[in-house]
């Protein structure tokens, strides 16, 4: 080799050498996960839960820092929602048909109930419209079913509210259904502490925070007077829902006070509900007067401030629940 020939490999090699300091030392710079402290890192909480990144929900634990809220999964602790199928026509009764395979791969057959059922079954479509709360009934497979009448076209997401048997807590696993025909997104209404509902008035009132628990008071009035005789539902006086806006993730809590078959509510609805981040979410109060299930629907924007109950509307009025059959 020449010594001109050296003097240049060796010229190329120090470039190189160069650049790849150079980049490394840029990456380093601009990489935020490489130039974290990693113990600060590992220190941070997650989703806004507080400092041991867990959120804890009766019924509904976050096994702990990063796991995701309930409903967003169509599997969890080796169970999974299996729908017998994921398409269906607007407008028409069909029936719907799932499974929940266990760890084994087999339909569940065994469940410990809570708030009265064996299984609860929440559909509602991708823009948050058409909530429906029901029971299906399950044969002797394992396999659930109920006939269920998709009212618009687009992506509803079905959720699975369930506990096996042996298992030590409460499950949510969701998927999503398509329903042909043209989609026109329902628009969702603004944040308020009001609605009204098939001729009830419902108001909101508590400071939902996140990361903690918050306590929120529903108060029922029906020509202006207090709902004193609510009458019971799954085992308490009100059921309640709450959709975060975006991803749908699911929580489900009931009021502490239990109802007892031939007590009377009202006209005041308690809940704990803790909403793992902030965000806007739907809330969903099914509550039972004069044998029939209403649903009142909230937006509610969880940012730590409290709500201030508003005038009740005089005449706006809100879809109410069609209840269907549940088959228990």
């Amino acid at each position: 080799m020449t010594r001109a020939v050296a003097l240049r490999l060796g010229a190329y090699a120090g470039a190189l050498a160069l650049a790849f300091a150079g980049a490394f030392a840029l990456g380093s710079a601009v990489d935020p996960i490489a130039a974290a402290d990693p113990a600060k890192t590992a220190d941070q909480p997650m989703g806004g839960t507080g400092d041991s990144g867990e959120t804890e929900m009766p019924g509904h634990q976050v096994d702990g820092p990063g796991a995701q809220p309930p409903g967003l999964a169509v599997s969890q602790d080796g169970y999974t929602l299996a729908p017998a199928t994921a398409f269906f026509q607007p407008g028409k009764q069909s029936t719907l048909k799932f499974s929940i395979l266990g760890p084994d791969g087999k339909p569940v057959t065994q469940y410990t109930k809570t708030h009265e059922k064996d299984l609860h079954l929440i559909v509602v479509r991708r823009d948050l419209s058409g909530f429906r709360h029901v029971h299906p009934t399950r044969d002797a497979s394992g396999a659930w079913s109920i006939p269920f009448d998709f009212t618009a076209g687009g992506t509803w997401r079905v959720f699975t509210d369930f506990q096996p048997a042996g298992h030590d807590k409460t499950l949510t696993l969701g998927t999503d259904v398509n329903v042909s025909g043209l989609y026109i997104p329902v628009p969702l209404p603004e944040a308020s502490s009001v609605t009204s509902v098939d001729g009830y008035d419902v108001t909101l009132a508590g400071t939902p925070s996140a990361g903690k628990e918050s306590e929120l008071t529903f108060s029922i009035t029906r020509g202006g007077k207090p709902v004193t005789d609510l009458q019971p539902y799954l085992g308490a006086f009100g059921h309640l829902v709450s959709l975060r806006s975006g991803d749908l993730a699911y929580l489900h809590n009931h009021p502490a006070q239990l109802a007892e078959p031939g007590s009377e509510g009202g006209p005041q609805i308690k809940f704990g509900t803790t909403f793992p981040t902030a965000s806007t979410y739907s809330l969903f109060l099914d509550f039972q007067h004069a044998g029939k299930v209403h649903t009142a629907e909230f937006r509610v924007d969880v940012t730590g401030q409290a709500i201030v109950p508003s005038a009740v509307p005089s005449s706006s009025e809100t879809p109410g629940h069609e209840e269907t059959p549940h088959g228990h």
